[in-house]
């Protein structure tokens, strides 16, 4: 598999992802994102069994296929690039992943994205359009009460009912 893209892009959906990281996983694919190709745009998630977060990214690319890359390393190999191109050049057989710029050369090893946990499909989804000023607001209005007690995690959340 090989992919084309922005550093600074693929850093700021890799920031938002790496919320759903946690340090004591179960699992250790757990530890890695989830690059899933397709024509022109790459899948990427993160989870840690309880959460899955996915965002869709543009890429230049025509092949297919999925890659857990590991997480923190590529976090900090990215923080370290000014907005280039970087080219991800992954070797399906051995998993070894380059990471290749105008700035120099990476190599990681990666691991088969099939063994990466999938999220469960909805059977009754819905979906709702909400102005996210309206939203934000909501939440800080709420935030106070939610607890941080490790012992009550139910407690440590906001309730949504529409």
């Amino acid at each position: 598999m090989h992919f084309i893209v922005s550093s600074s892009q693929l850093l700021r959906h890799l920031s938002s992802l790496s919320g759903v990281l946690n340090s004591s996983n179960t699992l250790p694919i757990l530890d890695n994102f989830l690059f899933q190709l397709g024509p022109g745009v790459a899948v990427i998630s993160a989870s840690d069994l309880e959460t899955t977060m996915t965002t869709k990214l543009e890429v230049k690319t025509e092949d297919t296929g999925s890659i857990a890359v590991p997480a923190k390393m590529l976090l900090d190999i990215l923080k370290a690039f000014p907005d280039i191109p970087l080219t991800f050049k992954v070797d399906t057989a051995t998993m070894a992943i380059e990471l290749t710029s105008d700035a120099g050369k990476y190599k990681l090893t990666g691991a088969n994205g099939d063994e990466f946990p999938q999220a469960p499909a909805l059977d009754d989804g819905a979906a709702m359009s909400v102005e996210a000023n309206t939203l934000i607001t909501a939440i800080n209005r709420t935030l106070f009460a939610a607890g941080n007690d490790d012992l009550r995690p139910v407690m440590s959340g906001i309730y949504f009912e529409f």
